[in-house]
């Protein structure tokens, strides 16, 4: 659990109001003007609190600023940790991905994404916790923490997901020992695995199905009904990762949160999102940066940019055919080989252009 822990008040912090306080006192009982009933004593008289009241209102005021700023410090480092940056290119696919917050100010929100190359192919996890913010933090922890490690501990997809499943079950556990109440959150999940051959399986806990993008032909992935969320229900005695086809070379996926869909404008109308990615493949050619660039500046301008609900979005674009590993073979749940990619990769950052300000 990360924790955003305030400044006790110092010794020094306490001095300007004690110098107010003083001035005041000393006006009140040590000024002979301040004994007088005239009106001008009377105007001298509030001036002097006016005054004393108002340095103090500055005085909070920027104390404030002050812890507002360290917060916003430690929540951009805890996003970097817990959310991090990913790798403009993963074994054979280019790669963008970034997230905007509900909460004004804030850095981090409940949604989650991962992508990581195993010697299974690279697989993708698209999330969103209940809730969003700070107070999300944790179980989005707790959930990619268990995805960093099963992705390559794990040659089925099924069982990845049996391993993030029993991870929010104990982070909700110790959640519910510390807090001494019942923790009733719940978690949407897709996994996705994308082959050395461009074959796409996936297993989908509550979640929206990502899009793919063919030349500028738009596309929901599938229409299959998903699992529920992670949380509430047991998963299935069976499961088994369904084939959602190829990503032929040149092909993207687009990954997203139900923030992205529920967006609303001012006059209740919700974000069409197909729409906007057709409008973001109208231009050739497409690539991870330009989509995501298109489509957050078209969910700004529909809410005014206030979302309402965390967005993350995650596009995965396949490239040009060139030579490429052979598939593995069969798979079985149980300790897999040690991964073929080694070493952290250069982190992509979110460009400017797409970044949310207040």
């Amino acid at each position: 659990m990360i924790r955003i822990k305030a400044r006790a008040p110092t010794a020094r912090g306490a001095v300007l109001p004690m110098i107010w306080g003083g001035v005041a006192v000393g006006y009140k009982f040590g000024c002979p003007l301040a004994e007088q009933d005239g009106l001008g004593a009377r105007i001298v008289t509030s001036a002097v609190f006016f005054a004393v009241g108002t340095g103090l209102v500055f005085h909070v005021r920027r104390a404030l600023l002050r812890e507002l700023r360290q917060a916003r410090r430690v929540a951009r480092v805890a996003q970097s940790v817990v959310l991090r940056p990913l790798p403009p290119r993963l074994d054979g696919l280019n790669v963008a991905a970034a997230q905007l917050s509900a909460d004004r100010g804030a850095s981090v929100g409940g949604d989650l994404y991962e992508a990581i190359a195993t010697e299974h192919g690279v697989r993708v996890v698209m999330g969103d916790v209940r809730g969003h913010g700070l107070a999300a933090l944790g179980t989005v922890a707790a959930v990619l923490g268990s995805f960093r490690e099963a992705a390559h501990d794990e040659p089925e997809l099924g069982c990845v997901l049996r391993r993030l499943d029993r991870a929010l079950a104990r982070h909700l556990r110790e959640q519910s020992r510390a807090e001494h109440s019942v923790a009733e959150e719940f978690v949407t999940v897709l996994l996705l695995e994308i082959g050395r051959d461009g074959e796409l399986r996936a297993l989908n806990c509550g979640h929206p199905w990502p899009y793919r993008i063919s030349g500028t032909s738009v596309e929901a992935l599938s229409r299959l009904d998903p699992l529920p969320p992670l949380g509430p229900f047991p998963l299935p005695a069976e499961l088994e990762a369904r084939p959602c086809g190829q990503l032929r070379p040149g092909d993207s996926l687009v990954l997203f949160t139900d923030g992205a869909e529920e967006a609303r404008d001012a006059k209740g109308r919700f974000f069409s999102l197909p729409a906007a990615l057709r409008e973001a493949v109208r231009v050739q050619p497409v690539s991870p940066q330009s989509v995501l660039r298109t489509l957050f500046t078209a969910l700004l301008h529909h809410t005014a940019g206030r979302p309402t609900d965390d967005i993350a979005l995650l596009v995965l674009q396949r490239e040009r055919a060139r030579g490429r590993h052979p598939h593995p073979g069969a798979r079985t749940c149980g300790p897999a080989k040690p991964p073929l990619f080694e070493g952290e990769p250069e982190a992509w950052p979110v460009p400017q252009s797409i970044r949310r300000t207040r």
